[in-house]
């Protein structure tokens, strides 16, 4: 048999962000005998050494933003050239895939996918104008579009958004099957008692992300319900500000910041609800997780309404009522929910990341004819 065909992922970093989450999990998935990851990168990430133990290879250039467009650019070009090689490139920078694209196409690389996570920009007037500049170079330069919901599509491809393929952010469903022995076992860990409730998110700390909405919740939500307690895992540039705010409204005590976490199936269990109160999202892989652990999930009502697989666990409530996450909450707290196994569900809409590897395992196939 020959040697696997050899995929080129390109991203910022492979830190536990939603997107390199999905393409791990798809990575360990698929069959590797066929189809090898490899991956352009700007920064050093968590997952390198797994990336490479399962036999791919992680290259790197300078980041935008500590070089400049020009020397990006450039680097981008010297790149394609020097590895051109590669038949297939997947790029998951959104709007930034334009000039990731447009350099892969003008050395000679045949497939080209841009692959939508989000629908919206982040950063300032700026930063929102060159992203702007940057996704114009899309559709010129992708041979393939893909996204993770319609939304996204929508959002990065505009006119094209018909043509997108939807690929969903499977997970491996009965790794987040509830466990009461796992619930208390991580409740022990992080010295909570078994009667209190809490609340959890999972996110990187920025702006999208909308922590502070959900601190000031919560501090509201602890004075009604004093037993109460915030998890938020995940990290990033906010973080600090965030730990300075719950001090602030005097919740330090009960909000636990706990970084970034590779235990996050478990984590989960202990959870009582589970909160999301993002400005706008693609369909985040976290919120497909809460409801595999079968979690009440209260969330903006900006985030896509596909992210509901149907089993009665999801609220959305808008930003501008923050009263009414807190009625929600307490409602919650004050009614026994009973947690089930959710895993047939989330295979039965075709989130099992097993569905999702094969499916991507034949389009890349496919591509290289």
């Amino acid at each position: 048999m020959g040697s696997p065909l050899r995929i080129l992922h390109v991203v910022v970093n492979m830190n536990r962000g939603g997107a390199e989450t999905l393409i791990m999990n798809l990575y360990r998935n698929i069959d590797r005998t066929k189809v090898q990851f490899d991956f352009l990168t700007c920064k050093p990430g968590v997952f390198d050494s797994e990336i490479m133990e399962m036999g791919g290879k992680v290259h790197r250039i300078p980041y935008l933003t500590d070089v400049g467009h020009l020397k990006y650019v450039e680097a981008l070009k010297n790149f394609f050239t020097s590895n051109n090689q590669y038949k297939i490139v997947h790029s998951h920078m959104d709007k930034m895939s334009g000039l990731v694209l447009r350099e892969a196409k003008r050395a000679g690389i045949p497939t080209r996918i841009s692959h939508s996570h989000n629908t919206s920009s982040e950063g300032g007037i700026a930063s929102k104008v060159y992203k702007w500049y940057a996704g114009n170079f899309i559709l010129h330069s992708a041979t393939n579009l893909l996204a993770c919901s319609s939304g996204a599509a929508e959002w990065l491809f505009k006119r094209k958004s018909a043509e997108t393929k939807i690929v969903k952010n499977g997970i491996v469903s009965e790794l987040f099957d509830y466990s009461e022995e796992v619930r208390k076992e991580v409740r022990d860990e992080l010295n909570i008692s078994n009667d209190e409730y809490i609340l959890g998110h999972v996110g990187r700390f920025n702006l999208q992300k909308n922590h502070n909405f959900l601190i000031e919740v919560f501090a509201k939500l602890n004075k009604k319900v004093n037993h109460s307690t915030l998890l938020l895992i995940g990290d990033g540039p906010l973080r600090t500000s965030m730990e300075k705010k719950a001090k602030e409204l005097q919740v330090s005590d009960k909000v636990k910041f706990l970084g970034i976490r590779s235990d996050i199936h478990r984590i989960l269990q202990s959870l009582d609800v589970f909160v999301f109160p993002s400005l706008h999202e693609g369909l985040p892989v976290s919120l497909v997780e809460a409801q595999g652990a079968g979690l009440p999930c209260i969330i903006s009502d900006g985030i896509s309404r596909e992210v509901d697989l149907g089993g009665d666990l999801i609220d959305f409530l808008s930003l501008s009522e923050q009263d009414e996450w807190i009625r929600k909450l307490m409602d919650l707290q004050s009614k026994k929910f009973y947690r089930q196994s959710y895993s047939t569900l989330i295979s039965n809409k075709g989130y099992d990341i097993r569905e999702s590897a094969e499916y991507m395992e034949i389009f890349y196939l496919g591509l290289s004819g």
